[in-house]
């Protein structure tokens, strides 16, 4: 690298380094986060189990609530299952379109919510992930107002991630943090599977 270059290189990053010190330095409110997950894109929920790991390594209490995806197989959870800081509980129905019964759905949904409620009053849960929420709403087995509520009267310090599409507008307008899986390409658009161990 030449010298002239080198020296456009160390400005260029000395400005870098003033911009992102003065973004920390400016963020100092300390507290739980609303995190959503939405968009058509693959990895919402790939996202949140990575929080969900990265949280349980720090020995924090972990709850994960799981909608829509029923008994189907989950590496992570299986990976994850043995710790004492985590707490998963499953929507044993399975995907909507396989029931094909709303208010067998309807009736799950609600016991399923029970849990949610209970793990977003306990501040021993630092982390509560809300996976494929955006569907109860969507297809109307909970009132959103009945989620927005349980989400503002949660424990100060705790975090909530909320995966799937379509999110519910006020569930954006809420949000601190929200990140849009976009959708390129899909593997099972072309006639391939998901596997094992890598969708699932």
């Amino acid at each position: 690298m030449s010298d002239e270059r080198q020296r456009r290189h160390k400005r260029a990053m000395e400005k870098l380094k003033q911009h992102v010190d003065a973004k920390v330095a400016a963020a100092s409110v300390e507290r739980g986060l609303l995190l959503v997950f939405t968009g058509n894109g693959k990895g919402k929920t790939t996202a949140a189990w990575g929080t969900v790991a990265r949280a349980l390594g720090y020995g924090y209490g972990v709850g994960v609530v799981q909608f829509i995806k029923g008994e189907w197989e989950c590496g992570e959870r299986q990976r994850l299952a043995d710790d004492p800081q985590l707490e998963v509980v499953v929507m044993a129905t399975g995907f909507t379109w396989e029931t094909q019964n709303r208010d067998t759905d309807r009736a799950a949904c609600e016991a399923t919510w029970a849990h949610a409620e209970r793990m977003m009053t306990d501040p021993s849960r630092y982390l509560v992930v809300l996976d494929e929420l955006t569907y109860m709403l969507k297809f109307g087995y909970l009132d959103v107002q009945r989620v927005m509520r349980a989400l503002a009267h949660r424990p100060p310090e705790q975090t909530v991630i909320i995966t799937g599409r379509n999110a519910h507008r006020e569930l954006l307008e809420m949000a601190d943090t929200i990140t849009e899986m976009q959708e390129t390409r899909h593997a099972f658009n072309q006639g391939l599977k998901a596997r094992r161990g890598i969708d699932y």
